[in-house]
C-alpha cells in the first residue's frame, strides 16, 4: 500500500448525531477492546463478522478485499455501512480526493481496479439508525 507515518491517525471511534466512524486502521480485536465502539457494534462484529477470519485483520484491508459473496458484506449492507476512501486523481498536480462509497459500490470495483485507481481506505461508516434495528 502507502507509505502513512503515523498510522494512528486513522485509529479511531467518533459519532455524530446519526453515525458511528470507525478509522480504517483499527483492527478488528482494537474495536472489540475500544471503550467507545458501541456495545451492539462489538456483538455484531463477534458474532458475525470475525467469526471466520483472523480478528487482527484491519478495517482497511477487510473491506478492501470484501466481494458480494462474502456473509459479511451482507452484514455491512444491513448495517447501511458506507466507507470513505482517498482516491488519486492524476492531472497537472496529482492528489487525493475522498469519496464515499455505499458497500454496493465498493463491493462492485475489484481489488486491481483499486489499486489501480490509487484507493486508500479511510473509514468506515456505521448508521446509529441501522445499528438500532439490527437483530442479534
Amino acid at each position: 500500500m502507502y507509505n502513512i507515518v503515523n498510522e494512528d491517525d486513522f485509529k479511531y471511534t467518533m459519532q455524530d448525531v446519526s453515525k458511528y466512524y470507525f478509522g480504517a486502521r483499527l483492527s478488528y480485536t482494537e474495536i472489540l477492546a475500544d471503550e467507545m465502539a458501541p456495545f451492539k457494534f462489538k456483538t455484531i462484529v463477534e458474532r458475525y463478522i470475525v467469526k471466520d477470519m483472523d480478528p487482527a485483520t484491519t478495517l482497511e484491508s477487510h473491506l478492501y478485499y470484501l466481494a458480494e459473496e462474502d456473509f459479511q458484506f451482507q452484514v455491512f449492507k444491513q448495517l447501511k455501512a458506507k466507507v470513505r476512501v482517498s482516491q488519486l486523481r492524476k492531472g497537472s498536480s496529482d492528489h487525493y480526493q475522498e469519496k464515499v462509497y455505499t458497500m454496493n459500490q465498493l463491493a462492485a470495483i475489484t481489488p486491481s481496479e483499486k489499486e489501480e485507481a490509487g484507493m486508500i481506505v479511510r473509514e468506515l461508516i456505521v448508521s446509529k439508525l441501522a445499528l438500532f434495528a439490527f437483530s442479534v
